[in-house]
């Protein structure tokens, strides 16, 4: 409270003992002091709340802070405008916006800021409406950043995106004693040809994938069989053990049949045998 804030205080608790004195000694002039008293009274008490900040303004010239609490301030002398500390969340409308690729794109956004505390007076000397301001700086910043990037890289790079927008505005706005806390790229549309596009170029991407993953399997599959037969054939008799192995595994299910097929060689000397015994 300055000094001058003191002495209507105490000019103000002088005349409300007057107005009671009135009272008892002429009635219709305590009406009077009493209507005059609860003017001055009401345009000189300002309640601030925990998360404003008052500025006073002296015959139209900034005067200073008003801090939380119960204060006191000259009618028509001083005038105080309230700001609000707490951080304020501020739409950013869509805008249609061409990327680096030529493709057009429409993008919204959200911003989260507040003033500082030790600069309030800024945002109101400062700058006519910051609200508005903060607005059509975010709007301005976000063409600029997603007109340099390409789509892949927007769609992929969100984070990215939103730091270089925070970052133009927050210094942009610093002037004005605001603080940017973050900004964050809500919606992202693309046109509906260009998403036909790209679903084609994802599954294409994962037909891709799928065969590489195929084409890897089947050649770690064909090291492990070279390898095994590797193996077998290097042991005396491992090959007619693996035959008798697979013969065993087929004969263990009654539906399975097995047909053997002989060589017509193996066949003539039994034939030529069964010929000589006649």
């Amino acid at each position: 409270m300055n000094l001058f804030s003191k002495i209507w205080l105490i000019f103000l608790s002088l005349f409300a003992l007057v107005t009671i004195i009135s009272l008892f000694s002429f009635f219709p002039l305590f009406i009077v002091l009493f209507i005059v008293f609860i003017f001055l009274f009401t345009n000189s008490v300002v309640i601030i709340y925990e998360y404003e900040r008052g500025i006073v303004f002296s015959f139209g010239k900034y005067d200073g802070l008003l801090q939380p609490g119960l204060n006191v301030v000259l009618p028509i002398v001083q005038r105080v405008s309230k700001v609000d500390l707490r951080v304020v969340v501020t739409d950013v409308p869509k805008q249609d916006i061409m990327t680096k690729d030529n493709v057009s794109v429409s993008v919204d956004a959200v911003i989260y800021y507040k003033i500082r505390e030790n600069e309030a007076e800024k945002s109101i000397i400062e700058v006519d409406n910051y609200v508005y301001a903060i607005s059509q700086l975010a709007q301005t910043a976000m063409r600029n950043v997603v007109g340099e990037m390409k789509l892949d890289e927007v769609l992929s790079n969100r984070d990215e995106a939103s730091g270089k927008i925070r970052e133009i505005v927050d210094i942009a706005s610093d002037p004005w004693g605001i603080k940017v806390d973050s900004v964050e790229l809500k919606h992202i549309e693309v046109p509906e040809s260009m998403k036909t596009i790209m679903a084609k170029a994802a599954e294409a991407e994962r037909i891709r994938r799928a065969a590489v993953i195929k084409a890897s399997g089947e050649a770690a599959a064909a090291k492990l069989v070279s390898k095994a037969a590797k193996i077998i054939g290097e042991v005396d008799g491992g090959l007619n053990l693996r035959t008798l192995q697979e013969l065993d595994n087929i004969s263990s299910d009654p539906a399975n049949e097995i047909v053997f097929f002989i060589p017509l060689d193996m066949i003539k000397p039994v034939k030529g045998y069964g010929g000589k015994k006649k």
